[in-house]
């Protein structure tokens, strides 16, 4: 039920123009409150968002979060930080830049507005976690100086400088630790493993698995994470987090190609490849917290998840082979 006038929030969303930020935006702009998208479309797409063109209650600003902004809203989402392997390590400096000068700028706006505000952080603050499946208070096992460090130091960074306001200046603060999602929206040359098998099986080229395959990993189906951050948004000002928002249960990433290859009618074949750098063995959420303070857990299940993710690719991209 759309917010009557008098009680409509004006929510900004950084990074918007991404996969997650733009399904949230869908979700809050259907609640009626007004949103201001910002993102430089380094990852994200005006196509994910071009729906909401003639939306009174939308606003898009092409800008970088390593800028100051300075705008008036009620909440702030920050989502803007590339989140793939691929994209982070193109320019890891800038990416590094982007999680804490990004964070110090969009801290020192909510600072300014007295508006509670979201850090979207990551399951790669737990790093090759060692304790399995990981908690809220597992302090991780992290590279700082290895090829995905720009992503994984940048984002631990990040939420030391949340917490440090919330102490310092009383921020109403809360820190989300986003495991691996999926859905329509991502982008088809991310680098992560549900868009490479679909886009490869689609395309009828091999799969690629690197390692044995024994790895493992939990998907959380996009409209669900988007659930618990508005969920946990939502909260009063004592839940602060961190709070793993993700899916407990998990899939082997070979199992997770022969999956796609039987949903997609694919006849390719899988190959084998070498195991990048610091790629973690198993990654995995303890929701217990989720659960008890948010009343939230996923409800898709990764059949159909991957159903819907395979159709939208194959409208986005009619021609492939399969």
């Amino acid at each position: 039920m759309p917010r009557a006038y008098n009680l409509r929030k004006r929510v900004l969303v950084t990074g918007g123009a991404g996969f997650i930020g733009s399904h949230l935006i869908d979700s809050l702009l259907q609640q009626g409150n007004e949103v201001l998208c910002v993102d430089n479309l380094f990852t994200g797409a005006k196509r994910n968002i071009e729906h909401h063109h003639n939306n009174a209650r939308f606003e898009f600003i092409r800008h970088d979060v390593t800028i100051p902004l300075y705008v008036e809203v009620d909440e702030i989402y920050n989502l803007a930080c590339p989140a793939s392997p691929v994209h982070y390590q193109h320019d890891p400096v800038q990416t590094t830049k982007t999680s804490v000068q990004g964070a110090i700028n969009m801290l020192g706006l909510a600072k300014r507005l007295r508006c509670k505000i979201l850090q979207a952080s990551t399951s790669e603050v737990y790093g090759d976690p060692i304790l399995h499946p990981q908690p809220e208070s597992y302090w991780g096992n992290v590279n700082p100086i290895g090829a995905r460090s720009c992503y994984d130091e940048g984002k631990r960074c990040a939420e030391t400088l949340f917490f440090d306001y919330r102490r310092q200046h009383g921020l109403e603060i809360k820190v989300a630790r986003i495991f691996n999602t999926f859905g329509p929206r991502m982008h088809h040359a991310d680098g992560r493993v549900v868009s490479n098998f679909i886009v490869q099986a689609l395309k009828g080229a091999p799969l690629t698995v690197y390692g044995d395959g024994q790895q493992t990993r939990s998907f959380c189906y996009v409209q669900d994470m988007v659930d618990g951050l508005i969920r946990f948004m939502e909260t009063d000002e004592t839940e602060t987090g961190p709070i793993n928002l993700g899916n407990p249960v998990e899939y082997t990433i070979r199992s997770l190609a022969e999956r796609t290859l039987a949903l997609t009618g694919s006849k390719s074949d899988i190959i084998w490849e070498t195991l990048p750098e610091d790629d973690p063995k198993q990654r995995c959420p303890n929701i217990g917290l989720a659960k008890e303070v948010l009343s939230w857990a996923p409800r898709l299940q990764l059949d159909e998840g991957l159903n819907k993710t395979i159709e939208y690719y194959r409208q986005l991209f009619p021609g492939w082979a399969i």
